[in-house]
């Protein structure tokens, strides 16, 4: 993967162009044994990026292992493009793992993204790895409130083009967004993020990849790939 820190935004749109042509949203049959979350901790502004994937045995969810990666960008914050400063941090946790998960969950959007290139998206065509997001807030698009029942879900619309699934994980609690990233597709999405429910109203691979980032931010856990 290229180095992303030098590029101009003119230059980082023609390589989401480009990444949007390689993405594969089919719906087919998966096999997971293993499923993994993904996240990042920094300051927004911050040049230090702080990155963690945690591995789940399936439908378990019980932690199997996690890689965290402490690492540096200067590719600046811009809304609509933050996969340049955090997809190379991630890229590298994701190369320490022993075994990597069938399908991985990021705390983001795949393409439910202005130009369908969030950061599972993203990461998914950099490495082939399967991969889909799910967002605390919604990026683009519009959608009529699920209901407010746990597991009642409603389409994400661009116009007529179904970009995600707004998810209703917790009862009579705001939803969050999910979209197929790579090498999953929209129902596909849906199915997957219905069996990682957990307490809270973020799904259990990104609630437990935010946790551990943020002890790794404390200093609480070391860089470096750790067996549970």
């Amino acid at each position: 993967m290229d180095n992303y820190d030098t590029l101009t935004i003119t230059e980082a749109t023609a390589i989401q162009k480009d990444l949007r042509q390689r993405v594969d949203t089919a719906d087919r049959p998966l096999a997971i044994r293993l499923i993994g979350g993904a996240d990042i901790s920094l300051n927004l502004y911050s040049t230090t990026i702080y990155a963690g994937i945690i591995v789940l045995s399936f439908p378990e969810l019980r932690p199997v292992g996690w890689s965290l990666v402490q690492a540096e960008t200067r590719f600046p914050y811009v809304p609509g493009y933050l996969a340049f400063r955090e997809v190379p941090a991630l890229v590298a946790a994701w190369k320490q793992l022993p075994e990597k998960p069938d399908v991985l969950v990021i705390d983001g959007h795949g393409i439910a993204h202005p130009r369908r290139m969030g950061i599972a998206a993203h990461f998914g065509v950099e490495t082939g790895q399967a991969s889909m997001g799910c967002a605390k807030k919604l990026l683009t698009g519009s959608y009529q409130e699920p209901g407010l029942a746990v597991g009642s879900y409603s389409p994400i619309l661009a116009g007529t083009e179904q970009i995600g699934y707004a998810f209703r994980s917790k009862t009579k609690v705001a939803p969050v967004f999910v979209s197929p990233g790579h090498r999953v597709g929209m129902d596909n999405s849906l199915a997957v993020i219905r069996q990682c429910v957990g307490r809270y109203r973020i799904p259990e691979p990104t609630r437990l990849a935010h946790e551990l980032v943020n002890r790794f931010r404390r200093s609480e856990l070391a860089e470096g790939w750790s067996a549970c």
